[in-house]
């Protein structure tokens, strides 16, 4: 080759390109095509969503800065509410353990009803803590946000994922999802829900998917179902949509016997 050779650049190592607004459609596709082949690959078939607030702690971790307030002077109102709503990880981190262990002892069922999160810290890494230390697999679906750098250490690595965009998140939240629990979350947990709820409630999602809501001091206060109902912008009996529920125990029960009569012997990713 001589001097005045030139060896152009591929379409698909140009990074300038793929970057580019032009190029939009291919990074869409690959946030549907990469985490399809894992899956795929990794012969999980369905999955058990489970989302919440990044910024609930854990026991320990709110027993620390309990004590550290105490000590240094600091807000003591906010350590002590960030115990109180500590339950809500130690619950969480409980259900899927024992979801866990329930999709395991399941004859010829192999990578069913994983848990999965959004791959964040809080409710999130309860969730995917929950699991690992049930020695299961599970998911983390995350998304590249400025203010949380990295997914959670409890994630299984090969099932580990980074979104860019939020849309393609959800779809593959939904996608694989054969039961729902929503604990205490702020507003990206209300999107998720309220998406949730609307595909059910157009029947966009055809299949059968239970919803839990978890903790009654939370969804008491925050969210009026009924009052929708009674101003008559939903229907009295979309209110059945979901199943409330303030225990572990019952939320277990819940999720197992739905998932028994109606998705057992229907695996596979699906709306």
């Amino acid at each position: 080759m001589s001097s005045s050779d030139h060896m152009a650049e591929k379409a698909y190592l140009n990074d300038e390109f793929l970057n580019s607004s032009d190029a939009r459609p291919l990074r869409l596709l690959a946030e549907y095509l990469e985490p399809l082949e894992r899956f795929e690959d990794h012969n999980v078939k369905d999955t058990i969503l489970i989302f919440g607030s990044a910024r609930i702690s854990s026991r320990e971790e709110a027993e620390q800065s309990l004590k550290e307030a105490k000590q240094s002077g600091g807000d003591v109102d906010a350590a002590e509410r960030a115990l109180r709503t500590s339950r809500y990880y130690e619950e969480t981190r409980e259900l899927s353990y024992r979801l866990t262990e329930w999709s395991k002892s399941l004859s010829e069922t192999d990578c069913r009803f994983v848990v999965c999160s959004g791959g964040g810290p809080g409710i999130m890494e309860a969730a995917n803590r929950g699991a690992s230390e049930a020695k299961g697999e599970n998911i983390g679906l995350g998304i590249s946000l400025p203010f949380e750098q990295t997914n959670n250490s409890y994630i299984t690595r090969k099932l580990d994922f980074q979104f860019h965009y939020f849309f393609m998140r959800k779809f593959w939240f939904l996608y694989m999802a054969k039961a729902v629990v929503v604990m205490p979350g702020g507003f990206g947990s209300f999107d998720e829900l309220f998406e949730c709820l609307t595909l059910v409630q157009c029947q966009k999602i055809k299949k059968h998917l239970p919803i839990v809501l978890y903790g009654n001091d939370f969804w008491d206060k925050v969210v009026n179902f009924d009052a929708l109902v009674e101003f008559g912008t939903i229907s009295p009996e979309d209110v059945n949509l979901y199943h409330r529920s303030d225990s572990v125990d019952d939320a277990f029960d819940y999720i197992t016997a739905q998932l028994t009569e109606h998705s057992i012997d229907c695996p596979g990713l699906s709306l």
